[in-house]
């Protein structure tokens, strides 16, 4: 009997894509260490090696590019059109590169996060094509207007086709999907201790006074540090290696950490719209501290989320970077609905993909 092999793709846009894919395939290496896991990505592999802990294939490929940012509220619209155009028109040689790598490695399932060229693969390869995602691509560029309808129209043609898809929280209703799981929440589990982090990286003030400063892998430009000089008996936490260095600002570098390990010891996390952090601070049940995203179709769903279901304040641009950032000291609001959101998505996915490659082997 042939080893089970998963092909995951991932598009390329930040690393919350990378990081709830790494989440899945995280228990599936815990539940079933006999499926192989192939990443099919161009999100940097130590993300992926911060998730999972055994071995992996990476394979660089680009399949879409999502949207290209200088940093993560700030969107080149030109250019990701321009981009976008040149995979369409390259699509055919793709797909046929990708085909011969799938079946040169046994490929039986492809898990993508949600590159439309996907599913073009998988029905070429005669494989099926599983998706996961609180959006697709079609209602971000629709909202961008006339120049992307060629765009959209051909990304929904291809969702139409999936198999199946696996809809997390805080979505849009991914209408062009035929075939949808709702699923709960994904995410990283922490690694270390509350007491092993207070040991390593010196964090005495209490829970609630400890801040955690996360903006995904693009990060953000200009974050008004000096703000933290008025919090002197507080401490913030930064995966921002180019930070001032201040007192009560602790620098996390290398890549050993992931700001999923310092959600249980913060008493808020200070994000933008996003689902992965989001996600994460759902899961470990973190207050969240958002900026507003003008003109990306998911922040309006995201924000309406973190008002469902989290402690929370939303704050605007002006207030992050031109403000003194008072609201810290203001109580965060508290979430519309009674009930939390499962949490329960990785483990969802892992166990389906686990059946159907146990079933179809």
């Amino acid at each position: 009997m042939s080893q089970p092999v998963i092909y995951m793709a991932i598009t390329s846009h930040g690393f919350g894509h990378a990081v709830r894919v790494s989440s899945v395939a995280a228990i599936l290496q815990e539940l079933a260490p006999e499926i192989e896991l192939i990443f099919a990505t161009t999100a940097p592999q130590w993300l992926l090696e911060s998730y999972i802990q055994s071995n992996f294939r990476y394979h660089s490929r680009i399949f879409d590019v999502g949207v290209i940012q200088s940093d993560s509220l700030t969107m080149d619209k030109k250019a990701t059109l321009a981009k976008m155009q040149q995979i369409y028109a390259e699509r055919n040689s793709i797909i046929a590169e990708e085909v011969d790598f799938i079946q040169k490695n046994n490929v039986g399932l492809i898990l993508a996060d949600i590159p439309p060229l996907a599913v073009s693969i998988a029905q070429a390869a005669g494989i099926p094509c599983w998706m996961m995602s609180n959006f697709g691509w079609d209602f971000i560029y629709r909202s961008w207007g006339e120049d992307f309808l060629e765009i959209v129209t051909w990304i929904e043609e291809c969702y139409q086709q999936c198999d199946r898809l696996f809809r997390l929280p805080l979505s849009e209703p991914m209408s062009a999907f035929k075939h949808i799981t709702d699923v709960g929440l994904t995410g990283g589990i922490p690694r270390y201790s509350e007491a092993e982090l207070r040991a390593k990286f010196g964090i005495t003030a209490p829970k609630e006074k400890t801040i955690l400063l996360t903006f995904g892998g693009l990060g953000l430009q200009a974050i008004p540090y000096d703000n933290l000089q008025q919090f002197l008996d507080w401490q913030f936490i930064t995966f921002d290696r180019h930070a001032v260095n201040l007192p009560n600002l602790i620098k996390v570098t290398g890549n050993f950490y992931r700001p999923v390990d310092f959600m249980a010891i913060c008493g808020r996390v200070i994000s933008k719209p996003g689902y992965s952090t989001f996600a994460e601070a759902l899961l470990w049940e973190v207050p969240i501290v958002s900026l507003t995203r003008e003109d990306f179709a998911e922040s309006p769903i995201l924000l309406e989320g973190i008002k469902d279901y989290s402690y929370h304040q939303i704050v605007s641009a002006e207030e992050f970077f031109q403000g003194n950032w008072d609201f810290l000291r203001q109580q965060c609001q508290s979430p519309r609905q009674p009930d939390s959101l499962a949490k329960n998505g990785a483990e969802t996915i892992a166990k389906s993909i686990i059946d159907y490659l146990k079933s179809s082997s």
